[in-house]
């Protein structure tokens, strides 16, 4: 059985996802092999609702499978721009598929593991809600890789579940960044938010 944090995934047949979030509708096409294939999942949803962002920002989606967060945030701050990475082939087509289902023009989904597609690129903000079921170590590579890709004062978000890695992650955090605030809780999920400031 093939993990949905992996290149080569089957196709299967598409459907439609419907989602409202701050009173603009969307609709996202989805299949098997991908992550929440069903439906947005609560760890999405309580992300979305507590993101920290600046207009005008450059915005990474690390793990965007089929393009929920990426898609939500370039609708709802059009000034902003938008990459998406995903290793996911599947989840890539998807994902360019949903872009142009959503209407949305500042967005963009790159094929490619974690931070190799977008070397020498910067962010001021990137946000991941991490494959906790394809190991600590996918999860502990987007946070390490993190403060090469963002920007002086530039900003990490992630979710988790508290008891599913949440407070590994943490602290994880808190070692490649020297802070780590919990800025939301709901229903297990914890938002984590971690600056980037240059060293002295």
């Amino acid at each position: 059985m093939r993990h949905y944090f992996s290149v080569h995934q089957i196709p299967g047949k598409e459907f439609f996802i419907n989602f409202n979030f701050n009173s603009k509708k969307f609709k996202f096409l989805s299949s098997k092999g991908v992550f929440s294939k069903k439906k947005v999942d609560r760890g999405t949803i309580v992300l979305l609702k507590n993101l920290i962002l600046s207009e005008n920002s450059e915005i990474l989606d690390m793990g965007c499978g089929y393009g929920v967060i990426g898609i939500v945030i370039a609708k709802t701050h059009p000034s902003c721009k938008v990459t998406m990475v995903e290793i996911n082939k599947r989840a890539v087509q998807l994902a360019k598929k949903n872009i142009k289902l959503n209407h949305v023009k500042n967005a963009k989904v790159i094929f490619g593991n974690l931070y190799e597609p977008i070397k020498g690129k910067k962010f001021d903000f990137i946000v991941c809600n991490p494959p906790i079921s394809a190991g600590l170590d996918t999860c502990y590579k987007i946070i390490d890789g993190a403060k090469e890709f963002l920007n002086d004062g530039g900003k990490l978000e992630i979710v988790a579940r508290e008891k599913k890695g949440g407070r590994r992650l943490k602290y994880r955090m808190f070692q490649i960044f020297g802070n780590c605030e919990i800025i939301a809780r709901e229903k297990g999920y914890y938002v984590y938010l971690s600056k980037n400031f240059k060293s002295d």
